[in-house]
């Protein structure tokens, strides 16, 4: 398989199949990301794209999902877009489902029509990154969108039949605003109702303008007893129809997995003990991204 540079994927693509169709993200600004930084944003040859495909159709015949990568591969053209997922159907036809990484922008580029399109051609989940709720915090690190759009992309992304996925990032506030961020992000992840929530934790990474920052004074770091505190205002405020949390990204100081809203007071009251002390936490050299 032809990489280019550093390959993410969400933790439940561990066994799929990476097919790197884009490199770097069509984004790229936002202060606490160093992930795709030096990276210029490109689409892949279409050439080099099907020679992977064909290594897949004779070596990854047991992987049963594909997953597209880097960072926004949602912004293809639909038709090329289209085109890839019916070869990827045609060449592997074991796979039961495709999935990316988009954002609101590209989402919001994509008509409904079009992402039900994508579905009955084997698109069946999308990963969006919300970060936050709160307008103030998204324009801090620099997101280049409001809650309100991010609501509306997840709102289409939902109706369009395609499941939706995403990822919030407890910390990224600071002192000052995290109470507010923790609230207003449940909100949002309430209106959206996503199929899952996975909340990270924030981990400075000497590459990007937050830690530099932070080193400056002009950011607080939250301590680990805070993320806790942030955590739960979230989880409190956040209510899905059917959808699953978790906190159990290697990031996080205490792994989380609820099913709501089945589980909401069973998780809070453990959020609870957690931050009395009755519970320990992920030690911090062993958290990672």
């Amino acid at each position: 398989m032809h990489y280019e540079g550093n390959i993410i994927r969400p933790p439940s693509e561990a066994f799929s199949i990476i097919l790197q169709v884009t490199v770097g993200c069509s984004h790229n600004k936002c202060t606490f990301c160093g992930t795709y930084k030096g990276k210029r944003f490109k689409i892949k040859s279409e050439s080099i794209v099907m020679k992977d495909i064909d290594f897949a159709a004779h070596y990854c015949t047991r992987q049963r999902k594909v997953f597209l990568t880097d960072g926004d591969a949602l912004i293809l053209p639909q038709e090329k877009l289209l085109s890839l997922l019916r070869m990827i159907r045609s060449r592997l036809p074991w796979v039961t489902r495709i999935g990316l990484y988009a954002n609101a922008k590209s989402i919001r580029m994509k008509s409904l029509d079009e992402l039900k399109v994508l579905r009955e051609n084997g698109l069946g989940i999308v990963y969006m990154g919300v970060e936050s709720g709160d307008d103030t915090t998204l324009k801090k690190i620099r997101k280049g969108v409001g809650a309100e759009r991010i609501i509306a992309a997840g709102k289409k992304v939902k109706e369009s039949g395609i499941k939706l996925s995403t990822t919030v990032l407890l910390g990224v506030a600071g002192r000052d605003r995290s109470q507010i961020h923790a609230e207003k992000t449940g909100t949002v992840l309430s209106a959206m109702d996503p199929d899952h929530v996975g909340a990270l934790s924030l981990i400075l990474l000497p590459n990007t303008q937050l830690y530099a920052d932070c080193q400056e004074g002009k950011f607080t770091l939250i301590t680990s007893k805070e993320m806790l505190e942030e955590l739960k205002t979230m989880f409190e405020h956040t209510r899905l129809s059917r959808g699953l949390f978790y906190a159990n990204h290697a990031s996080n100081y205490l792994p989380i997995k609820a099913r709501l809203p089945r589980d909401k007071d069973a998780t809070i009251e453990l959020i609870d003990k957690a931050i009395c002390g009755k519970i320990p936490l992920v030690p911090e050299q062993l958290r990672a991204l």
